[in-house]
């Protein structure tokens, strides 16, 4: 045996880390028709915000255009933009909600 001249091969550990996942903010856009109530409830609803934060983001989407409800993964993105525009609809309102890269 002649092991003193003999070199093991070294294993390296890589490290791979993942990037996380591209955000996606959903915004509510304005029109003359839906009551700025029925947003506040849509808010309350289904991005789960309290009465006061509501109404700011409600009068936010009023006086400005749109306004950003949440940020999330691309699924559960669409997933709150199709909710709320499947409820808009069932209440018959033309509320619009849109998904955006953020």
């Amino acid at each position: 045996m002649s092991g003193k001249n003999q070199q093991l091969p070294v294993i390296e550990r890589k490290t791979v880390r993942t990037a996380p996942p591209p955000m996606y903010k959903v915004l509510l856009l304005n029109d003359d028709y839906t009551p700025m109530e029925f947003v506040v409830g849509v808010l309350q609803r289904f991005f789960s915000l309290d009465h006061e934060q509501a109404t700011r983001v409600m009068l936010k989407v009023h006086t400005e255009g749109r306004g950003v409800c949440g940020i999330y993964p691309r699924d559960v993105a669409a997933t709150k933009r199709d909710l709320v525009l499947g409820f808009a609809r069932q209440h018959q309102h033309p509320l619009q909600c849109v998904v955006e890269e953020n």
